[in-house]
């Protein structure tokens, strides 16, 4: 089951007033603690996870980039770091299987729909708000882009979110949690990659020098549709389950 946050009360210190317990990850790191959060919401009855189930979550083709073919050992090697840190526990599961569950919640400080924000951030890396809408939106419901960026902003007071681009459309975001070298490298391909696509005016007139655009616009487009689906099917499997169909 999904753990929710605790809920600060009159007297207690806010998350906001505390040190962060958050630090850099590295990239599998990010993606064993993004499975977690991810499972945690979707598939809340194979959650926590076992060694076993939590490297095929690491290593799903759908909503992963980029692909990756850790095995259990690795897998285990992982989780005791985030242990290390605080961002993960193990417990007992039944039959005595060895599972895993996330503690992203006190150890990055957000709550419920913040999670589904930065569990996408954590699985794929820089996007722009659009495409992260839609696909957080299959873990929790955001109405619109300017709930999103509502949301961006309290992640950003906690210095969990970061803009690689200018605000406007098409806007690419990410995590803060990469090292900074990675960061800095991050920065550097998307700032190459806006250099290299069309301007806004060169599409509208169809000057285009780049024969990949609409590739790409496609592609964009097809990757928001299969988010949007896969929402829907979790939406629905959800619904079933509790009506015991």
């Amino acid at each position: 089951m999904d753990e929710t946050p605790d809920i600060p009360t009159a007297g207690t210190q806010t998350s906001s007033a505390q040190a962060p317990l958050w630090k850099p990850l590295s990239a599998k790191q990010r993606r064993v603690l993004g499975t977690l959060m991810e499972k945690s919401k979707t598939t809340p009855d194979v959650y926590p996870m076992s060694f076993t189930g939590l490297m095929t979550g690491c290593n799903q083709k759908s909503n992963r980039a980029p692909i990756t073919s850790y095995t259990v050992e690795q897998v285990e090697t992982i989780v005791d770091e985030l242990r290390t840190m605080g961002a993960a526990t193990i417990v007992q599961g039944s039959g005595r299987v060895t599972k895993v569950r996330h503690n992203g919640y006190a150890w990055l400080g957000i709550q419920k729909v913040e999670a589904a924000i930065m569990t996408e951030l954590l699985l794929r890396g820089e996007q722009t708000l659009g495409e992260l809408r839609t696909r957080a939106s299959r873990m929790e419901p955001i109405a619109d882009l300017e709930e999103l960026k509502r949301l961006m902003d309290s992640l950003k007071q906690k210095d969990l979110v970061v803009d690689l681009t200018p605000p406007g459309r098409g806007q690419m975001v990410s995590h803060n949690l990469y090292p900074e070298w990675e960061l800095e490298a991050v920065r550097k391909n998307v700032a190459a990659g806006m250099a290299s696509a069309p301007s806004e005016e060169d599409r509208e007139d169809g000057n285009s020098s780049s024969p990949s655009a609409p590739r790409q616009r496609v592609q964009s487009e097809f990757e928001e549709l299969r988010a949007a689906l896969q929402a829907l099917t979790a939406r629905v499997q959800k619904i079933e389950s509790e009506l015991g169909l």
